[in-house]
């Protein structure tokens, strides 16, 4: 249940992520939509998680750039890893550093991906599952919102 609270509140912050983004963020929100479309191809729901996700780790961590190292498991459920670049481009974690891994292991059962995100020099990490429950509703969030919205 306590994740279930979790992720629902950081669906709630990425949706509201593009119309106010916090203090921290370097980005405006045209140039997160523009960074999700330049890695992704698109820029949906499923990237604005990813962002989030990135930001609040990097927060939490304290971290800066090249400071975190991030696992990130998908599943069969998933459409594509597009929460995993959501994630690179909050952290700058990335496959051409070696500090963002696509893990041969799934996510756990119950959730359509997780990000395990640890500070290279701690080693102080953090678990972010992604909900299987949400993916109905993020991807009609897709169909239904522009990019901002």
């Amino acid at each position: 249940m306590k994740t279930r609270h979790l992720f629902a509140s950081l669906i709630v912050a990425a949706v509201a992520m593009t119309n106010a983004l916090p203090a921290t963020a370097q980005q405006t929100p045209e140039e997160w939509i523009a960074l999700g479309r330049r890695v992704h191809g698109g820029f949906g729901t499923f990237i604005r998680v990813g962002i989030r996700i990135g930001q609040g780790a990097k927060k939490r961590l304290d971290a800066g750039p090249r400071d975190l190292a991030v696992t990130y498991h998908d599943s069969d459920k998933a459409p594509c890893a597009c929460v995993s670049d959501g994630i690179m481009i909050a952290t700058t974690a990335s496959p051409g550093q070696r500090s963002l891994a696509i893990s041969p292991q799934k996510a756990p059962d119950g959730a359509m991906a997780m990000a395990v995100i640890r500070h290279k020099r701690t080693g102080k990490a953090l678990r972010y599952p992604v909900a299987k429950a949400w993916l109905l509703r993020l991807a009609q969030w897709n169909r239904t919102l522009d990019e901002r919205g």
